[in-house]
């Protein structure tokens, strides 16, 4: 029998906003701040505080939501999920689950298999946990010494953004380029850094498989917190597998969380999974219903940047790049900002040449480096400047290539940098005409040899005219000055 997958994705998005969700407590960098040092009487969860809604977390999702076509609700609900949360001392998060932020959205798709529409079932807001650090005995601790457990509640309380989707998803491919897409979504909208390695994006798949033509749903295991594409295709891959020997042995699959184990690249068993009536959700007592109005949700939207996919249109279409840089391009905003400076700065160069140049040497250049187009010392219009040297003609590109080496050490403009080092290129007919003939005066045997059928020799004629230039000459003029040389020597045997 064949199977088909039914994947569906939990996202958790940290909001990037300055405070916590219920709180005033700043939001922190986890991998930096001091353990326990942005907590206070409501994030730690102590009796008798109350929660007070972050403006600036709603309007984060709001914008997320209308980013995927969402249905934004006028009137959202948040509840209390019950739960042990060893990470949160009051021990329930503040969520949302009926009545949820938005509904009703969808995300565009393009993989191997064409291109798809991913419904998002709904956005909602909560509040993110604490950090656990689970540290074994040593073994050298002594007979009943257990380990112990470190608790960070700095992350306590963060608000977190969850962006459910439909279980339309039905490969591990799909399941990337949804979560790839989205990613890309919340870094051009400014609300997340996108930056799984630090926790701040977590993908939760939730995967069954079912007889193929079936409509029916299998029972789903969920993979808990992972923070890499890579990890989401294995790990998806994985169950889709071990559910299928399953049901082949003649088993059932149980409903449960597992884990992702990187080393051993299997999932593991966490715990039986819970159904939604054990989370035992009510409206949180301490907050009034969330009223969203209308001119503030279409004040938002006026404000929205281009997202990735339509720039992508758009660059296909305006610029008639290739499916390919058009996909580099977009990738991050800031590069497609990077791009379209450029262009604007350099009228006369194709902007296929510019993306060539960003995407190849520029972005070489800056993985040797570590460095970043944000920090990056060439501006814009100075490699428009560049750009604009090498079209002119006045040096090649291997030396192009050169100069934009320095100009990213150093911040220099390429005007400068060719004039420092005297590498403007010799374009002039006549001076090349000289050097050819002085070439072919000096070197008499080989001359002898290519008018007897040795063609290959043109191309060493081509790299001893070029040196005597030092590497200045233009290439293109060398060349037909070389060919319109040897030719003429060839009709006057």
């Amino acid at each position: 029998m064949s199977y088909e997958p039914v994947i569906g994705l939990e996202i958790h998005a940290e909001l990037q906003t300055r405070s916590k969700m219920f709180c005033s407590c700043p939001v922190v960098d986890p991998t930096t701040a001091e353990p326990n040092s942005a907590v206070c009487p409501v994030c730690a969860g102590m009796p008798g505080t109350l929660p007070v809604v972050n403006q600036k977390a709603v309007e984060f999702g709001i914008r997320v939501a209308l980013s995927l076509d969402c249905e934004i609700n006028s009137q959202s609900i948040f509840a209390r999920k019950n739960y042990f949360y060893p990470d949160l001392p009051k021990g329930y998060q503040i969520s949302q689950y009926d009545e949820p932020l938005a509904r009703n959205g969808r995300i565009q798709i393009r993989t191997s298999r064409g291109e798809r529409s991913i419904r998002v079932r709904r956005v909602h807001l909560e509040e993110d946990t604490g950090k656990l650090t689970h540290i074994e005995a040593s073994p050298n601790s002594g007979k009943g010494i257990a380990g112990h457990t470190l608790i960070d509640l700095n992350r306590a309380g963060v608000p977190l953004l969850e962006i459910v989707s439909e279980p339309d998803i039905h490969t591990p491919e799909e399941a990337r380029a949804y979560a790839e897409a989205l990613q890309r979504i919340l870094r051009y909208l400014g609300v997340n850094s996108g930056d799984m390695q630090k926790g701040v994006l977590r993908i939760e798949p939730n995967v069954s498989v079912r007889p193929a033509g079936s409509t029916g749903l299998g029972t789903r295991t969920e993979i808990k917190n992972l923070n890499s594409f890579r990890a989401l295709e294995r790990g998806i891959a994985y169950e889709i597998q071990r559910q299928i020997g399953i049901l082949e042995g003649g088993g059932q699959v149980q409903q449960q969380t597992v884990g992702w184990d990187e080393g051993r690249q299997a999932t593991f068993l966490q715990r039986v999974k819970e159904g939604e009536e054990d989370y035992r959700y009510f409206p949180e007592p301490d907050l009034p219903p969330l009223i969203v109005k209308e001119a503030w949700v279409e004040a938002i939207r006026a404000a929205l940047p281009e997202l990735p996919e339509a720039k992508r249109t758009r660059f296909l279409q305006t610029y008639q790049l290739r499916e390919y840089d058009a996909e580099i391009l977009v990738s991050e905003r800031t590069t497609a900002d990077y791009f379209e400076a450029v262009v604007q700065a350099a009228p006369e160069i194709t902007p296929r040449m510019v993306a060539n140049w960003i995407t190849g040497e520029l972005f070489g250049l800056m993985k040797e480096t570590g460095g970043t187009l944000t920090r990056l010392r060439v501006r814009p219009e100075s490699l428009a400047g560049l750009l604009t040297i090498v079209q002119a003609g006045e040096i090649n590109t291997p030396t192009a290539k050169s100069v934009l080496a320095e100009m990213v050490q150093t911040g220099k403009t390429a005007e400068s940098i060719v004039e420092t080092r005297g590498l403007r290129q010799i374009s002039d007919a006549g001076s090349i005409a000289t050097l050819v003939t002085t070439v072919l005066q000096e070197n008499p045997n080989e001359v002898s040899a290519f008018l007897d059928g040795k063609d290959g020799l043109l191309n060493w004629f081509f790299g001893q005219v070029m040196r005597a230039a030092h590497g200045k000459a233009n290439p293109q003029v060398v060349r037909e000055e070389l060919t319109r040389q040897l030719a003429s020597l060839r009709e006057g045997e």
